[in-house]
């Protein structure tokens, strides 16, 4: 019997129909339940690296930069790719769950946001790949490390660039040690009090060009077709599954196309995303690209969001949908048009901290302040009734 979702306004594990919101709560800033945990809304603060970790150990700028996202309003914000080993790390910057001081450095700001806001907080845990060994973005987009490099894992020896080191084609020794360090990391990530996890299996890194035909020339059992370039992405989603609460949400980051000739297509987005489900998945986050240098995504509003429309659609599994959405009016025609169950903003949150509240007065239905920030609050409510007031429409 093919599995059916509900409207969006409630939880992703019911399978019957429901009914709208009628008190008036615009559709995206209404909760959201994925197994034992409840997001106050829809809004989503996408992970964005940020390469200012010292030995994977996040410090003052984690605590301030996702504590400022947390204050923001947003009922989830994702922590960037954490790596799950130091052979992982994309830069010497990139945060950590490989041992006990990264647990504790994250214990502490996971408990500070649990403490001075309703937002839950997520991590994204993930293994560079051939995109590995790398400086900080500012620095120039994968860019290898000037020295102090490190020997790299794929699917293939092909590098990312003619600029990049060749990697090693991994063994299955390694895939093994591989997918028992992300269910380390996981269980470090539960220990951490983090409310969900994040697989990154998208833009090109390890288990990314393990899917992608285009990074994975192999002939065992882990290349050629579709199912057998699974088994790696599966391996590592069972061992997370198994390694946390039940209760605890496990999410996945997807490339949903190569953008290239002969790579991944939306159709296979699919049926990966309906084996993720079978496994454990609870929600594809639906990104695409960043798979391979010669790719040109079509970039523009709301681009990527027919990704998380079909696969909700077609394999009957909660979405988030990213990629160049950019006002509050396009967020909630994603859920309410039920093109996706989440609405995850990266960059334009990087620019305006206070986008999910500054969206939920344009949508006339402004979120909470924070005690000690209400007063701020109060001045947007009355800038925007005297704007809407100015412009000819009656005040809400």
């Amino acid at each position: 019997m093919r599995r059916m979702l509900p409207f969006a306004g409630n939880s992703a594990s019911e399978t019957h129909a429901v009914t709208r919101p009628r008190d008036g709560t615009p559709s995206c800033l209404t909760a959201f339940t994925l197994r034992g945990v409840t997001f106050a809304n829809r809004l989503v603060v996408s992970p964005m690296a940020q390469y200012m970790c010292s030995d994977g150990v996040p410090g003052d700028w984690h605590a301030m930069h996702l504590g400022l996202h947390a204050l923001g309003g947003a009922g989830l914000v994702v922590a960037e790719m954490t790596c799950i080993s130091p052979e992982a790390r994309i830069t010497p910057g990139c945060p950590g769950l490989w041992n006990d001081a990264q647990t504790e450095a994250w214990r502490r700001i996971v408990a500070s946001i649990h403490t001075h806001t309703p937002a839950r907080i997520g991590v994204q845990i993930g293994h560079a790949g051939r995109k590995g060994s790398t400086r900080p973005l500012w620095e120039g987009f994968s860019r290898p490390l000037a020295d102090g490099n490190w020997p790299l894992l794929a699917p293939s020896p092909i590098p990312w660039s003619q600029a990049n080191q060749v990697p090693c084609e991994a063994t299955s020794d390694d895939l093994l040690a591989i997918a028992t360090q992300h269910a380390a990391a996981a269980r470090r990530a539960v220990a951490a009090g983090f409310d969900l996890i994040e697989l990154h299996f998208a833009h090109g890194y390890l288990v990314s060009s393990f899917l992608s035909p285009l990074s994975n020339r192999r002939t065992d059992g882990f290349g050629g077709s579709l199912e057998n370039r699974l088994r790696f992405p599966l391996t590592i989603l069972r061992a997370v599954r198994a390694a946390v609460p039940d209760s605890m949400p496990v999410t996945t980051r997807l490339s949903c196309s190569d953008w290239l000739d002969g790579g991944l297509t939306a159709e296979d987005a699919v049926r990966i995303a309906t084996a993720l489900y079978d496994a454990g998945c609870d929600l594809i986050v639906a990104s695409s690209g960043q798979t391979d240098p010669q790719s040109r995504p079509p970039a523009g509003a709301m681009w990527q969001v027919p990704f998380a429309r079909r696969i909700r659609a077609e394999a009957a599994i909660a979405t988030m949908a990213v990629g160049g959405i950019a006002e509050a009016a396009q967020a909630e025609s994603i859920v309410a048009d039920e093109a996706a169950d989440m609405v995850a903003v990266g960059r334009a949150a990087l620019y305006d901290p206070w986008w999910a509240r500054h969206w939920s007065h344009a949508l006339g239905a402004p979120l909470p302040w924070p005690p000690p920030y209400a007063y701020g609050g109060h001045f947007a409510r009355r800038h925007v009734l005297v704007q809407r007031h100015d412009e000819g429409r009656p005040p809400s």
